[in-house]
């Protein structure tokens, strides 16, 4: 049952920019222009969009919070709902590889979440949305490989490579090689064989990559490339159709991405940290330069609302501008043009905040709630 009510007296972020005092009303799951039900005080409360969370893999602790614990992924989808709502996303990509790396990243865990994501998502308040993360040197996987995208209800794919090639072109072992073994349940020599031998078909790759990308477009299935390093990459990327840039690497990849006009994604931990952890190109750089389209929480689901709030802080962009980057700018990459602003007929999308604290105060997704929190609860439940 979604809520019919009338929100009073907060900040209220439209798409125009802050109104002081503001009002919104609910009905019907959407934002209305008329009053609705009762009213509800929210001074001294911000009143934003809800965040659009298109790339995260913070779920897995949820899933699996010890080796082996991997039984009940539908109970960890929905602690890992309950945790997306409190950081005041209210739609989320749950970003799952399928990868040669086995373990929480193998094809077995993959069919797993899969399957526990779609076992919840109807009865969950969050919209969950999974996204399949490829591993392409996987050749022996390419067959079937749609079909299991589409049984799965996957509408976002990302291709990935992290095969080490450059050390396996000097015929050396890359480092942490036996811990990654061990944690796949591998034996370390079979599994630096396996690198080697997918290393040594790398020249199968392109051509099998052209067939799936064009099959999985042929599904109405978004696609997105991994960690672009050139503009030749990206020029690769989008001869396929894959047409969403995820963290590119380099000043060049993410100039390369917006001169064609494809959307670049970075990682709102790179935000809050002040640069990348693997010291690729900064995303407050490349936000300064104006070449990012929304920020995602990577693997931590407070940065979001973090990094667009210090964006706001540091004078780097306005509110507006910043929170974009976590609400309509995502929105628009996954087409979902019904949320994304807080405007007459979109979705009740919203996050409220302390003005103090800057915490998350309540959370409603589709005009239902998923998060409350402190004294705003007694105001929404009086």
């Amino acid at each position: 049952m979604t809520l019919e009510l009338t929100l009073q007296g907060g900040d209220v972020l439209r798409p125009g920019g802050l109104e002081r005092s503001g009002e919104i009303a609910i009905a019907g799951g959407l934002l209305t222009d008329a009053k609705a039900g009762r009213a509800v005080d929210l001074s001294g409360y911000l009143v934003l969009p809800g965040i659009v969370d298109l790339h995260g893999d913070g779920f897995e602790r949820h899933l699996a919070p010890r080796r082996g614990a991997m039984k009940q992924m539908a109970e960890g989808v929905v602690a890992a709902e309950a945790e997306l709502a409190a950081n005041g996303i209210t739609t989320a990509v749950l970003a799952q590889f399928y990868s040669w790396e086995g373990g929480l990243r193998g094809p077995e865990f993959a069919a797993q979440v899969f399957e526990g994501i779609k076992a919840v998502r109807s009865s969950v308040v969050t919209d969950l949305l999974p996204q399949l993360r490829f591993e392409i040197h996987m050749l022996e996987d390419y067959a079937g490989l749609a079909a299991k995208v589409a049984e799965w209800q996957v509408p976002y794919v990302v291709l990935n490579d992290h095969l080490p090639h450059e050390r396996l072109s000097q015929g050396k072992k890359p480092p942490r090689l036996t811990g990654q073994a061990l944690k796949a349940g591998r034996n370390p020599e079979v599994h630096w064989q396996m690198l080697k031998d997918m290393h040594a078909r790398r020249d199968e790759v392109p051509g099998r990559l052209d067939a799936l990308c064009a099959e999985l477009a042929a599904q109405n299935v978004q696609l997105g490339s991994h960690d672009d390093q050139t503009a030749e990459d990206r020029a690769v990327w989008r001869g396929r159709g894959a047409r969403i840039s995820e963290f590119p690497e380099t000043l060049e990849a993410a100039e390369a991405a917006r001169g064609a006009g494809d959307p670049v994604i970075l990682g709102s931990p790179n935000v809050v940290r002040g640069g990348s952890h693997k010291s690729n190109a900064s995303a407050v750089e490349l936000i300064a330069m104006g070449l990012c389209d929304a920020l995602a929480s990577d693997y931590h689901y407070p940065s979001p609302r973090r990094a667009a709030l210090m964006l706001e802080r540091t004078g780097l962009l306005d509110l507006a501008d910043a929170w974009r980057l976590v609400s309509e700018g995502p929105a628009q990459v996954l087409g979902l043009t019904d949320r994304g602003r807080l405007e007459t007929g979109k979705r009740a999308d919203i996050v409220v905040l302390e003005k103090q604290t800057q915490r998350v105060a309540a959370t409603l997704s589709g005009g239902r709630v998923s998060y409350l929190s402190g004294d705003v609860a007694a105001r929404f439940l009086a």
